[in-house]
């Protein structure tokens, strides 16, 4: 595809002939030149201290120096791989100032970055690491997967870069404030990270809010984007035109423009409208500085979030809750450490449960939020009461089996408050409530107020009425959670009963089919999607919930391998839905036409030759494995779709199943895992062994990065302690 049928296909009507913005295109103009050179100046002193065989690159990626990588494909390895990368930028800077040559000058200033950047980056060591916390630099492989999920199913519905300085710092924080509560990701540069540190704004990886740095750290927004394209879209490396086209129709970002402009600014801000990523400027702009829809002004700043949020086509469905406190997913992973806390329930400290029951129309009255019990504000900072969460819901399509699916949503939606915590679930959960949100206001009945209305707006098709009551009355306590586990209890059997072999149909999951077009995931009773977060239960409840959605019913019809779990309804579906990509599909293999994988698993299963068995890795693990990668490089290999025989994307609880690659040999293929994901899944793996008649010792036989990470370092290893897979038939 020609980049001028591109140009004319992305930026029609942007510009009216003859009225083209010169004076912007001059600064982006001399913007380019400034950074190429600036670009040029840092690497050749990195290459007289360092050497052209100097390694480069950034921690925690597969993708070497990802803007290059991803739109040129590249494999950037050393500093003498780059002056021809910086010859080749340079001469596509052109001074007449045209649109298409505008645009090539913004490309080069994001190269230009990229470059700078990774110079910087020869600095950085795990001991003295360039950037501490909540100061992020690059931002890893592990974090882009980690919040993946979220990107796909549009719980993060979009992504803003702030880039400058607000105009004071409280209006920095009404601004962030704001985009926080829509749900968006954010990357902050320059000064506006210091505003907000004044205003005591929580930044950082768990707010989902990603102060870079300042000047060319804005960089690490793009390769973020663009890695998001490689990891779930499937983009391949090089492909610059697919990469843009996938940025502009799936990545939903935009930039805020703030403060006093510069020309390496105006050239980093052209870099965005090149990759497909409007910017919008709270500074004034003259006619012959405006690009329609692409570079606009909007000085008010109670306009301005709107104004982004319409031109990038972002739709926000999230509703106002009436409660003293901020919500949203950026607050998710906020951990409350004690001296923040102002009072906990539950975890061990006090009984605590939580439960969701259906009930008739007439045993519920919607919007009742009551408390039995003494209030928060009854007892001295630091304290802990008992807690019962008990919601009762009605709805005409309601069944027992989705009671559980909306129960475990209240993690989800308390931790989507500022301030609140919530871990574990059912009897064992534990929560926690700042010392800044008991300041502001919050009391009991706010937990009441959240659940109510998050059921509302996330289950309409299945909740007509919820009921919430709130109980810390410690012997109310303890009699409701009898209750509570008898049907915790009634909930697991009826789990159990729940086999592959007594269902007669399965379920899809498309979600991820929103960054990773050909990605197509089978459900089923004793396999979790790769993700970890959709069960069974939750892929029918979906379906129940919205039958048009990405859940859908797939019939178990036309046996062709009962043993490798190959059926003809199952390989129609994954054509038609992959694009017509993949034609077979085998349920209980990963050897042979494995299920795709996306970019949001979990883990990744992969064969270990040497040990003629498989080894799993979970994204928190940075180090090598047996396999010979790291999960970062093994998930930039198997991602965005692809079907490859002999690795492929799981969610942990799968390893615990009766339905783990059966036809592979199932548990006792195991040779190797990190120890903190062993130890993290022991009770589960040793019932799991147990019931497959190894034993629970065997979990003791599967090797780990402390024996060691090839596959000729675990043999002897396996080999001392009789591990099954050395026994079994080979695997190839």
């Amino acid at each position: 595809m020609s980049e001028q049928l591109n140009f004319d296909q992305i930026y029609e009507g942007a510009i009216e002939p003859g009225k083209e913005p010169k004076k912007f295109f001059r600064s982006v103009y001399n913007g380019a030149i400034t950074a190429v050179s600036y670009a040029e100046i840092l690497l050749s002193q990195a290459i007289r201290m360092y050497g052209a065989d100097h390694p480069v690159g950034y921690p925690d990626t597969a993708y070497y120096l990802p803007v290059i990588r991803c739109m040129s494909g590249e494999e950037i390895k050393k500093l003498g791989d780059l002056p021809p990368v910086l010859n080749r930028i340079r001469a596509q800077i052109k001074e007449e100032l045209t649109f298409p040559n505008a645009i090539l000058a913004g490309e080069s200033t994001w190269y230009a970055a990229d470059i700078i950047e990774a110079v910087r980056y020869l600095k950085h060591t795990p001991e003295k690491p360039l950037h501490v916390a909540p100061w992020t630099g690059f931002i890893g492989d592990p974090v882009v997967r980690q919040y993946g999920t979220k990107m796909v199913d549009w719980t993060i519905p979009g992504e803003a870069v702030i880039l400058g300085r607000a105009k004071d710092s409280k209006a920095a924080k009404k601004l962030v404030d704001s985009l926080m509560a829509k749900g968006l990701m954010l990357f902050l540069c320059d000064e506006i990270i210091e505003q907000l540190m004044e205003e005591n704004v929580k930044l950082g990886v768990d707010y989902i809010a990603y102060p870079l740095g300042n000047f060319t750290q804005v960089v690490h927004a793009a390769n973020y984007a663009l890695r998001a394209g490689m990891m779930f879209g499937g983009i391949a490396p090089g492909a610059r035109e697919l990469q843009r086209d996938y940025q502009r129709r799936r990545v939903l970002a935009f930039i805020l423009y703030l403060g006093e402009r510069d020309m390496v600014k105006d050239a980093a801000a052209m870099g965005a409208i090149w990759t497909g990523f409007p910017v919008i400027t709270d500074q004034p702009l003259a006619e012959d500085e405006q690009i329609k829809d692409w570079f606009i002004s909007e000085p008010d700043y109670d306009k301005i979030v709107q104004t982004a949020l319409e031109i990038r086509g972002i739709k926000i469905t999230a509703i106002d809750i009436d409660v003293p406190i901020t919500i949203g997913p950026a607050f998710e992973g906020e951990s409350i450490r004690k001296k923040d806390m102002y009072c906990e329930f539950g975890g061990q400290k006090t009984p605590a449960f939580e439960l969701v029951r259906m009930v008739g129309a007439d045993e519920i009255e919607d919007g009742k939020i009551e408390v039995i019990g003494p209030d928060i504000d009854t007892i001295e900072s630091g304290g802990a009461l008992p807690l019962g969460i008990m919601v009762k819901v009605y709805g005409r399509k309601m069944q027992e089996d989705f009671e559980p699916v909306l129960e475990r949503r209240i993690h989800y939606f308390v931790n989507y408050g500022e301030g609140i915590w919530h871990v574990a679930q059912r009897d064992i959960c534990w929560l926690r409530v700042s010392k800044d949100a008991f300041e502001k206001g919050f009391r009991l009945r706010h937990f009441g107020d959240i659940l109510y209305a998050k059921f509302k707006a996330e289950f309409p098709a299945i909740v007509d009425r919820v009921q919430v009551t709130l109980i810390t009355d410690e012997a109310k306590v303890l009699e409701n959670r009898e209750l509570a586990r008898t049907y915790y209890k009634k909930r697991d059997d009826r789990l159990k009963e729940l086999m592959d072999e007594k269902v007669d149909t399965f379920y899809s999951c498309t979600l991820c089919q929103s960054f990773a077009p050909t990605h197509v995931c089978v459900i089923a009773p004793e396999r979790v999607g790769l993700c970890g977060a959709v069960s069974w239960l939750d892929a029918k409840a979906a379906y129940e919930i919205n039958p048009h959605g990405s859940n859908q019913p797939i019939p178990k019809e036309g046996t062709i391998d009962e043993t490798k779990g190959q059926w003809e309804s199952f390989n129609e579906f994954c054509y038609k839905n992959s694009q017509r990509n993949i034609q077979n599909v085998n349920f209980y293999t990963i050897m042979e036409y494995p299920m795709t994988s996306c970019g949001c698993f979990e883990c990744i299963l992969a064969m270990v030759p040497e040990a003629n068995g498989f080894m799993v890795v979970n994204r928190e693990h940075g180090g090598m494995t047996p396999s010979g990668m790291t999960f970062s490089t093994l998930a930039g290999t198997i991602g965005g779709g692809a079907q490859m025989p002999g690795f492929m994307g799981i969610g942990k609880s799968y390893l615990g199943s009766r339905k783990f690659v059966p036809a592979d040999g199932g548990l006792g293929r195991l040779v190797w895992m990190p120890k903190a994901l062993k130890e993290q899944l022991r009770p589960m793996l040793e019932e799991a062994a147990e019931e497959a008649g190894l034993g629970k010792e065997f979990v003791d036989k599967i090797a780990d990065e402390t024996v060691g990470s090839s596959g000729e370092e675990i043999l002897p290893f396996l080999e001392e302690k009789g591990h099954p897979a050395l026994t079994m038939d080979p695997l190839i």
